[in-house]
């Protein structure tokens, strides 16, 4: 039997604290264009009038200053597409605010709406629980998976925040106690909970995706798509029933030019009795 209460991932965002003195220290120690410059400068001031720098030698070291400007200018050039791509990456995730995103996750919010919370496997489980605990670490629901629902790879269960009898929780914040049976004898199974959630905005500045649910590291997220309630689809069935009402209207409309309404059927009449005086 595998219980875990927590994810089974962790990840470390804290820089240490010396690293900005450190990366100053080293960057002094480098020598720059400038002072290959000064020292080439130098040289030519110091040298003996009788015995001159030799001039291939001299050619030598101003194409390697122009080498070590030509890679100055190409070590900015790479930093400043390492920012333009940095930048790019950060205005995509933007694209995710209404999607669905599924990661590794055990603590959630409730506000009084349905939740998907799942489970990871990776191997196929005899049986899987998923068990409900409010704040206080009391279980409120036990889930049980189906089935259908053992084999390796990601499920979903969607809890409608209810309690064993049936009534309504309190909104606040949950938490997934996961319980896994390995199928066969001495086999092991590895397991680590799942929340799927909409996301609803995104923290440019430190990678974090804002569910309605809670909050996950992108690098976290395992799978996105989009849900099945989304605008597109919402607007392709509009549309549908746009096409299937206005195919309904030309259907009703009459095919021939008789008239439905009274005073239409006697200009019928007079019309029709016109063309049966001026015919031969």
């Amino acid at each position: 039997m595998t219980t875990l209460s927590s994810d089974i991932y962790s990840f470390s965002t804290t820089a240490p604290a010396s690293g900005g003195t450190t990366s100053a220290a080293a960057a002094k120690d480098i020598m720059g264009k400038e002072d290959f410059l000064t020292l080439l400068v130098a040289q030519l001031k110091n040298q003996d009038p009788l015995n001159p720098s030799d001039a291939t030698e001299f050619t030598a070291q101003l194409v390697q200053f122009s080498s070590l400007e030509q890679l100055y200018n190409l070590n900015d050039s790479m930093q400043a597409l390492t920012v333009a791509q940095g930048n790019s990456q950060k205005l995509s995730t933007l694209s995710l605010i209404g999607q669905s995103v599924s990661y590794n996750g055990s603590a959630f919010t409730f506000d009084g709406k349905p939740v998907e919370v799942g489970y990871q496997l990776d191997g196929t489980a005899a049986s899987v629980t998923l068990s409900i605990q409010n704040e206080k670490g009391q279980t409120v629901n036990t889930l049980q998976a189906e089935a259908t629902e053992l084999a390796a790879g990601n499920h979903f269960i969607t809890w409608d925040g209810t309690d064993q009898n049936g009534s309504l929780v309190a909104g606040g914040t949950y938490k997934i106690i996961l319980q896994a049976s390995a199928a066969g004898e001495n086999a092991s199974i590895a397991a680590a909970p799942l929340i799927r959630s909409e996301v609803t905005g995104v923290d440019l500045s430190t990678g974090m995706l804002t569910t309605k649910d809670g909050e996950v590291l992108l690098k976290n997220a395992l799978k996105v798509m989009a849900p099945a309630s989304s605008p597109e689809t919402a607007t392709a069935l509009i549309n549908s029933e746009n096409d299937t009402t206005a195919t309904a209207i030309v259907a009703s409309l009459p095919t021939d030019n008789t008239a439905t309404t009274d005073d239409g059927q006697t200009a019928q009449e007079i019309i029709d009795l016109f063309l049966q005086q001026t015919q031969p």
